[in-house]
């Protein structure tokens, strides 16, 4: 299936990326946390691993590596902003619930 970007996230993305000066790409993973077990972690790749996978959509790379691929398969990465709020949201086929503050998700 891969990982979808819309336009706003990879924009927002590049954008990073551009002010930053370097850097492949954006990295897409879970880490154990929060009250329902996974979240979401983003961070910048300046180079890959064995295990990665790379996904390409709107122009932005996505580096996924395989642990977190088997919670991320499907995965859409939007970028939104509501009021004095603004980030990156994750539509996730995978997940069955979120805990209540919306930071962590099972699946």
């Amino acid at each position: 299936m891969g990982i979808k970007v819309s336009d706003a996230a990879a924009n927002r993305a590049l954008s990073f990326l551009k002010n930053r000066g370097s850097g492949l790409g954006l990295r897409l993973g879970v880490k154990t946390t929060g009250c329902s077990g996974l979240a979401y972690v983003l961070e910048f790749v300046d180079e890959m691993n064995d295990d990665d996978q790379l996904f390409e959509d709107n122009g932005l790379k996505v580096i996924i590596d395989g642990k977190s691929l088997v919670y991320l398969d499907g995965t859409q990465l939007d970028f939104a902003k509501e009021g004095l709020n603004e980030g990156f949201q994750f539509n996730n086929p995978n997940a069955n619930g979120e805990c209540g503050c919306g930071e962590s998700f099972n699946v």
